[in-house]
């Protein structure tokens, strides 16, 4: 009688405990893991590439928080653990504040999201048509250009490279100044300027729909403060230490989380020209264009271990 009480209490208890252990087998990542914290320094670029990720993070049964802060604070908050997962790591323009965290182990490098991208100076057609095609030729026309380059936030990168470029007196720019703005602000100023056709000098990137919205020449020569191929870029996904060890599930999606000019451009016309929330902007983009949603959740599973893919096409009503 005792024998079986004894067997039927392992038998009971090996239940149990096959349960609990198909129970934690199922658990995506842990609960501290659910809230993916994200920055966003006020680009629209990077503000249209997180509201992907906060779609899919979404249907998935994770919650995003995004914080508009500059560069170099987010670089901060990945070395200090208090960013999880940043999707705006121009390089090279941002290898002075990336460089050093990577050497380091303080953040880690997920992978290149998009490649292919650019970031320089650019003018209007009519001022490269007046005989500005390079950096050199900056230098030869202060007076219309009023001495100023238009950059972006201030403490930018692409910033800090324009302004060292007027300090060691590059081009013949050292009496010159950074007009530093939002990006918004700059390109609200590109756009006056190019209604009169006064002459301007500006940061400009791709993908960003300026290049549709403006007729615009990227300037040459400007390899040493950003880089070759008119600031030819790659765009990576960086992360704070550990995150994909910590929380694998959703590492894996950002792991494979990539975009492409094409997918960027359409969304970002949506939040500047339509006047669109970026979630619904992004929400139109992948309802048309649904085909990358699949490779980005291969493996991919919601935070309660349930299969990816049918619960992302289901949040997003594609089924």
């Amino acid at each position: 009688m005792k024998a079986s009480r004894l067997a039927a209490g392992i038998a009971t208890g090996g239940l149990m405990g096959l349960l609990l252990l198909g129970s934690s087998a199922q658990a995506a990542d842990p609960e501290a893991c659910q809230t993916v914290r994200m920055s966003d320094p006020g680009w629209t670029d990077i503000t249209a590439t997180n509201a992907v990720a906060g779609l899919l993070l979404k249907g998935l049964g994770y919650q995003q928080k995004v914080e508009t802060v500059a560069v170099p604070i987010t670089f901060q908050g990945l070395k200090n653990g208090q960013i999880d997962v940043f999707l705006g790591n121009w390089m090279p323009a941002q290898s002075h504040l990336a460089k050093p965290l990577l050497e380091n182990k303080e953040a880690d490098l997920i992978r290149a999201n998009l490649e292919n991208a650019k970031f320089t100076l650019a003018v209007p057609n009519y001022v490269a048509e007046g005989g500005v095609r390079s950096f050199a030729d900056l230098g030869r026309f202060p007076d219309k250009f009023e001495r100023k380059i238009y950059g972006i936030d201030p403490g930018a990168p692409a910033n800090t490279n324009i302004d060292r470029m007027i300090k060691e007196k590059a081009f013949d720019l050292g009496n010159w100044e950074l007009v530093p703005s939002s990006e918004q602000g700059m390109l609200a100023q590109v756009n006056r300027k190019s209604r009169r056709e006064d002459w301007i000098v500006f940061l400009a990137w791709e993908p960003h729909p300026m290049n549709k919205k403006f007729n615009i020449t990227y300037l040459s020569g400007g390899d040493e403060y950003f880089g070759a191929n008119y600031g030819g870029t790659t765009i990576n996904t960086l992360a704070r230490r550990g995150y994909t060890e910590q929380c694998p599930n959703a590492g894996k999606l950002f792991s494979q989380l990539v975009f492409s000019t094409e997918m960027e451009n359409a969304i970002m016309e949506g939040i500047e020209d339509k006047r669109q929330d970026a979630a619904v902007a992004a929400t139109e983009y992948l309802k048309a264009n649904p085909q990358p949603i699949a490779a980005w959740l291969d493996g991919v599973t919601t935070f309660t271990g349930e299969p990816g893919l049918p619960a992302v096409r289901k949040a997003l009503k594609l089924d």
